[in-house]
């Protein structure tokens, strides 16, 4: 049986809005994989981009760093936000306070209707 692949990613755009769905571990290893679908999913210029880290294990501080250079260079001329639920991406994120910066949601809904605009319900 072959090795499962430690991250997998896949971009879907929906009324402008690209949607990176990344699975797996997001380390030193799959750093490259991960800022290469971020940077994929840019191409199209999509009005706000967001990353849905649901199906993600393992998070380490690369990604985070990652996150917060996407954050960087797309704020002002899109959208961004983060869909982390688990323990294994939120707690990260909120122990290093990038909560503050980032716009982070429970469920790619709620993250659909913060960078469309949308009243939350």
């Amino acid at each position: 049986m072959p090795a499962k692949d430690p991250i997998t990613t896949s971009v879907s755009y929906d009324d402008g809005v690209a949607v990176l769905v990344v699975s797996g571990e997001i380390d030193l290893a799959t750093i490259p994989a991960f800022e290469g679908a971020i940077a994929d999913a840019l191409t199209q210029r999509p009005t706000a981009l967001i990353v849905d880290m649901s199906a993600v294990d393992f998070l380490a501080s690369a990604g985070l760093q990652a996150l917060v250079a996407t954050h960087e260079k797309v704020s002002g001329t899109a959208g961004f936000a983060v869909v982390a639920d688990g323990p294994a991406t939120s707690r990260p994120i909120e122990l290093t306070g990038l909560n503050q910066i980032l716009s982070l949601h429970a469920s790619l809904h709620d993250a659909k209707a913060a960078v469309m605009g949308d009243p939350p319900r």
